[in-house]
């Protein structure tokens, strides 16, 4: 990954696979990552979006060994 300190929700889609859409809908659900909104302008701090998902993983049978 490039020394991307923040991105948009359309930059943050193509670098983790999430929608951007799917993240609009999680903000206005007050869910997801933490993000900051500069006049309309969307920004999320990558550091934020790796920290969210690791919050919950989901565990596997391999993974526990």
């Amino acid at each position: 990954m490039q020394n991307l300190k923040s991105v948009t929700p359309q930059q943050a889609s193509v670098i983790f696979g999430i929608p951007a859409g799917t993240l609009a809908n999680l903000r206005s659900q007050g869910r997801g990552a933490k993000y900051f909104k500069r006049g309309k302008r969307v920004i999320y701090f990558v550091s934020d979006l790796e920290a969210w998902l690791k919050e919950e993983p989901v565990y596997t049978i391999d993974s526990v060994k």
